[in-house]
């Protein structure tokens, strides 16, 4: 929105700054930083207000959470998604398309877990909405997104998938949207199944969103594309502005969310950042990306359907408890351990995913 004030503009005063994609990027985050850090403590009090149990603990978890953290609200990921939408509304080009489309798929995402966390709190269970019914609720997100963005991206990038550090596309043609398909549903549900200990989840959310964002703006740029060789969508460049306002907004949620959390995001935090991923890495061409920089999600998906492949074929598992960070729990490891080393790997994973813009 503030985008329109280069119109007062002559090109050499201050209003000029607004048309820079890193300057609206900096207002963007502190804007989500300022929000979260004004609206936290009222929403936390809000929520235990309306919250009398707080989140269930599931009685099979490992039995810390029972004691340390019942009575926890949830459903904090509305802080996160306010401070992230107003952000991007207020400093991204509100005429470019793939703005919209992220946007669309993390508030669409976010009301399944909306949806969801308020059901698991109004009946004190741990059963929200069915399974079945987030999948389909989610796959038919993804697919209007899938859609959306291929007919934005250029004609010779319709329906190709592009293949890091080799440089190649994969024409998939009719098979390319139910693949982003997959990819956004897919990063929704590994975020939410990574969001099990105080802090967990949300930065390597961010870590995740700020190498995207720095890929969203280098493959936004003819002259970055052309010197690293990679595909150029125009555009996309603006992305960088969503993914410095969910930075500024994660970082306000994790003042509150550090261990001993005073909030939990919930599904409705958990499931929109992870679709906002996906979404990021759809509309940038980044798909397989998306596997290395988020690396982490991808193991703690993993994790569950290993071992639930693995115990309904053996009556057997393979970890003492899923998602993985649970095994480690079970193995004697402190949660702030845990936590900090996640932390580790997913800035690693990070590093290794921006490389692939160089490896050629």
């Amino acid at each position: 929105m503030l985008y329109w004030l280069t119109a007062f503009s002559d090109g050499g005063d201050f209003f000029n700054l607004f048309r820079y994609i890193t300057f609206r990027a900096g207002g963007a985050f502190f804007t989500a930083l300022i929000f979260g850090f004004l609206f936290g403590r009222p929403l936390i009090n809000l929520l235990r207000q309306r919250q009398r149990h707080g989140q269930p603990i599931r009685d099979d978890g490992p039995e810390s959470h029972i004691t340390e953290k019942a009575g926890t609200p949830t459903m904090g990921g509305v802080l996160i998604l306010g401070a992230l939408v107003t952000a991007s509304l207020l400093w991204a080009r509100l005429d470019i398309g793939y703005v919209w489309l992220v946007l669309f798929v993390t508030i669409s995402f976010g009301a399944i877990g909306f949806l969801d966390d308020y059901q698991k709190v109004t009946r004190n269970s741990h059963a929200g909405v069915s399974g079945r019914a987030r999948l389909l609720a989610g796959f038919l997100i993804a697919g209007i997104a899938g859609y959306w963005a291929t007919a934005m991206h250029p004609v010779d990038l319709q329906g190709q998938l592009a293949v890091p550090v080799i440089s190649t596309l994969l024409n998939l043609g009719l098979l390319f949207i139910p693949f982003t398909m997959i990819v956004i549903v897919g990063s929704a549900n590994a975020v939410n199944l990574t969001d099990g200990l105080d802090g967990l989840a949300i930065m390597p959310v961010m870590i995740a969103a700020g190498s995207l964002g720095v890929i969203a703006y280098a493959v936004g740029r003819t002259d970055f594309t052309q010197y690293l060789g990679i595909n150029y969508v125009p555009g996309t460049g603006e992305i960088l502005i969503f993914a410095a306002a969910l930075i500024g907004g994660g970082l306000g949620f994790l003042w509150y969310n550090a261990p001993p959390a005073a909030v939990f995001m919930g599904d409705t935090g958990s499931l929109a950042l992870g679709g906002a991923l996906g979404a990021i890495a759809v509309s940038t061409k980044h798909e397989i990306v998306l596997a290395i920089i988020g690396g982490l999600f991808v193991v703690e998906a993993l994790s569950v359907i290993i071992q639930v492949a693995y115990f309904k074929a053996t009556g057997k598992r393979v970890f003492l408890m899923a998602p993985i960070h649970h095994h480690f729990e079970k193995r004697g490891w402190a949660e702030s351990q845990i936590v900090i080393r996640f932390w580790i790997i997913s800035l690693i994973l990070a590093l290794i995913g921006l490389a692939t813009l160089k490896v050629r």
